[in-house]
């Protein structure tokens, strides 16, 4: 584990999954002494000419320089490989110029090491917000990088990136088309900082289906609202937050041009990996000893059923009386009712599970 601490109570009890090879896709990890010693910190992902790159990222106004960089390269041309390189242990947000030539620096470095155009390389570091990144760490772990990597490295990619987090969290869906089996696998990082505005933390999802930029960017932002943009643990949006899917098209299997089943197919699968991945950040949220779903029903609208359920659940009143197992549902329309939803407070129903 990154953070030295007990692994969280409601981690997943067989521990990191066993994920599926993605062809196309090879990764490394090394240690780079960026913050942490004695442990891997830095991954790359090396991906194949043709892959596809889709991604959400925070809307938060101190956005990181890495999250800027890879916002502007998204839709660029699949025709190169590309990459990706994620550091833990150094935000490098809030850092002004510095952390602006520090990309520049990695994703040169990157470039030139990998072979692949510098578009086509995405960066993002993890970690304490304000302080310089040490890039040079970064690039002179390069090398070796580039020897470690392999199509079934994923699994120290994933610890590579972690910071606060207790446990790794990975996972992967599959199905058919025409006898052919697509594959989606992904692994995220994230403990600490969950209210995310856009995905979390940072996620990194890898697919073999053939599917273009826009049909893969409309399914990442629609199944992202549903999954990552619905949890929380401390109600703090991060500076870093970014969520990319990359598709290599090694399967051999077009959604774009499939039926509609192949469609919804590939949109269930994605959706399935990325709940799967916020709900493993939930229960790995610092301190947590509670994994709570609100619902919220009959509410005047959609917006107005999340305003609801995120005033519920971001309440330390409320979080405080499910800590302490006391089912106090005062706080419960206490917190209902300063979300400015409208309500009928006659109709008003409340339930702990199936208690009423």
């Amino acid at each position: 584990m990154a953070s030295g601490l007990p692994v969280s109570p409601l981690a997943p009890k067989g521990g990191f999954p066993d994920l599926p090879v993605i062809d196309g896709v090879r990764f490394a990890a090394v240690e780079a002494g960026v913050k942490y010693a004695g442990r891997v910190d830095v991954m790359l992902a090396e991906l194949s000419p043709g892959t596809v790159i889709a991604g959400t990222f925070t809307r938060s106004k101190t956005r990181s320089a890495p999250v800027l960089d890879c916002q502007d390269k998204l839709g660029g041309s699949s025709d190169s490989g590309a990459a990706i390189l994620v550091n833990a242990g150094n935000a490098n947000a809030f850092t002004g110029t510095a952390g602006v030539e520090a990309v520049k620096a990695i994703t040169a470095a990157v470039s030139d090491t990998l072979g692949v155009p510098e578009a086509r390389v995405f960066t993002a570091s993890t970690g304490v917000i304000g302080e310089p990144l040490p890039h040079d760490r970064v690039i002179q772990a390069l090398t070796s990088l580039k020897g470690a990597l392999t199509a079934d490295g994923v699994v120290d990619a994933a610890r590579a990136i972690m910071t606060t987090d207790t446990f790794p969290k990975g996972a992967a869906r599959s199905f058919e088309v025409n006898g052919k089996t697509v594959r989606i696998a992904g692994f995220a990082k994230g403990s600490g900082m969950i209210a995310p505005d856009m995905a979390t933390m940072l996620v990194y999802i890898f697919t073999d289906a053939k599917i273009g930029f826009e049909t893969l960017q409309r399914y990442t932002g629609d199944m992202c609202a549903s999954t990552f943009n619905r949890i929380t643990v401390d109600s703090d949006t991060s500076t870093s937050d970014m969520l990319l899917v990359a598709a290599t098209g090694r399967s051999g299997v077009d959604i774009d041009a499939g039926d509609t089943a192949a469609k919804a197919a590939f949109a269930q699968a994605l959706r399935d990996v990325m709940l799967d991945l916020a709900h493993q950040v939930v229960r790995d949220g610092e301190g947590a000893t509670k994994f709570v779903t609100v619902t919220v029903r009959g509410a005047a609208s959609v917006d107005d059923a999340d305003r609801v359920v995120r005033s519920i659940a971001n309440s330390p009143l409320v979080k405080t009386a499910i800590a302490g197992e006391d089912p106090n549902w005062g706080r419960v329309v206490m917190a209902g009712g300063k979300s400015g939803a409208e309500a009928d407070r006659d109709r008003l129903s409340i339930r702990f599970g199936d208690v009423l």
